[in-house]
């Protein structure tokens, strides 16, 4: 009687894990994949936005650095032609 208790144990226990996961499981895995990767995306698309932030903020100081020394140069010029012009002998 044990032996035939222990082979219809074993014999259930195979069959529960031969019919594998049902509809519902598989559908919340699918979910679990598409949400991972949803945030992924999501994710990806954040860090390309703030690195693309971040060029147009160097390029704009960039720009600023140059129309300063442009205005330095020029300032430079006018205060050169300005000033008085030593005799010659």
């Amino acid at each position: 009687m044990k032996k035939l208790f222990t082979l219809v144990a074993v014999a259930s226990m195979f069959t529960f894990v031969a019919c594998g996961p049902s509809e519902a499981e598989k559908k919340a895995a699918e979910q679990k994949i598409t949400d991972s990767t949803n945030l992924y995306n999501e994710g990806v698309a954040a860090a390309e936005a703030a690195t693309k932030a971040a060029d147009s903020v160097a390029n704009a100081e960039k720009e600023a650095a140059a129309a300063a020394e442009v205005t330095r140069i020029a300032d430079s010029t006018a205060a050169a032609a300005k000033a008085p012009k030593g005799k010659k002998k």
